[in-house]
């Protein structure tokens, strides 16, 4: 029985072989660089330089606010951005001046009851658009869409009139009820990230008897984290600072009652010369930055889902 020798450099290359052969035959993987990054270092000390320069111009109202914070009376205006006489106990008595603290509670607690409604309602409806086939489903979701297209003072006049005939005038539902119908916008959002997903987890579901409610809530939903919580964040910024629907909703009601923006705005009247006041506004700029650190807190634990949420809307249609 003879027994055939491989001979080297026939058949599978020796290590020897391999170690000089290989990097010649296989290029090294080449680097990636990022879309829009300069080629030269002119070129990024330029990028840079234009984006320090725009993060500055950005931060500057909110340094002239922290500044003004800290100033007396006299000196609020002034704008410089380093005091000329600190006053750190304006952080103590503008709790003593303002009802601050119920501002804010009555603005946490509406926000809430309108992103979380606005949130289920919108994904339960932006499912069945992504979903479900039935006749008329294009144009039905055209006239969802449709509906973004009305200006907000088209609608004010007849929603307060429902809402007036219902007798809740001066209570918060009507700042968050209306979201139990969804929003036009968050639908798109939602159907857009829903579409997305693989309609084979869908199908074998249905296999395995799952109800219609059971696909959305078991199957949509937890896929969906990142899309759910950039709607959750949009409305619930849109909501913190909604000072138009509060103006006509809560002005009949006590002060206690008022949302932050709505607090800040009759802040700013009752110091105001003109009606009575002897110009104190240094308690409305220690008010307003109170009033902003919520929503800069919130971005910052939300960013990572803020993110991931905004790269993934639209990539499917």
């Amino acid at each position: 029985m003879a027994i055939s020798q491989q001979t080297p450099g026939v058949g599978r290359p020796t290590p020897e072989l391999a170690a000089t052969v290989l990097p010649e035959t296989q290029p090294a993987p080449q680097r990636r660089r990022r879309i829009g990054t300069p080629k030269t270092v002119a070129g990024r000390v330029t990028l840079a330089a234009i984006s320090t320069g725009f993060a500055l111009l950005f931060l500057y109202p909110f340094a002239w606010l922290l500044a003004a914070s800290f100033k007396p009376r006299g000196e609020v205006f002034d704008n410089r951005l380093i005091p000329q006489t600190f006053v750190p106990e304006n952080y103590v008595e503008v709790w003593n001046q303002l009802p601050l603290l119920s501002w804010m509670f009555n603005s946490v607690a509406i926000a809430l009851l309108a992103a979380t409604a606005v949130s289920i309602s919108s994904s339960i409806v932006a499912f069945g658009f992504a979903y479900f086939s039935f006749p008329g489903r294009k144009l039905l979701f055209g006239l969802v869409l449709a509906t973004m297209m009305l200006p907000g003072a088209v609608t004010m006049i007849p929603v307060y009139l429902i809402w007036k005939e219902t007798g809740l005038l001066g209570t918060w539902v009507p700042l968050w009820g209306a979201n139990l119908f969804g929003s036009a916008f968050y639908i798109f959002l939602q159907r857009q990230f829903f579409l997305g997903l693989p309609r084979e987890l869908f199908e074998a579901a249905r296999i395995d008897g799952a109800s219609a409610w059971g696909l959305f809530w078991r199957i949509a939903m937890p896929l969906s984290v990142p899309s759910f919580v950039i709607v959750f964040l949009f409305e619930f910024q849109a909501s913190w600072n909604n000072l138009q629907a509060a103006l006509i909703y809560l002005n009949a009601g006590t002060v206690d009652e008022f949302t932050a923006p709505l607090g800040i705005a009759y802040a700013m009247t009752k110091y105001s010369p003109t009606a009575g006041g002897q110009g104190d506004y240094q308690y409305v700029m220690v008010a307003s930055l109170l009033v902003t650190l919520p929503m800069l807190i919130l971005f910052a634990f939300g960013q990572r889902y803020f993110i991931e949420g905004v790269a993934t809307q639209g990539r499917k249609g």
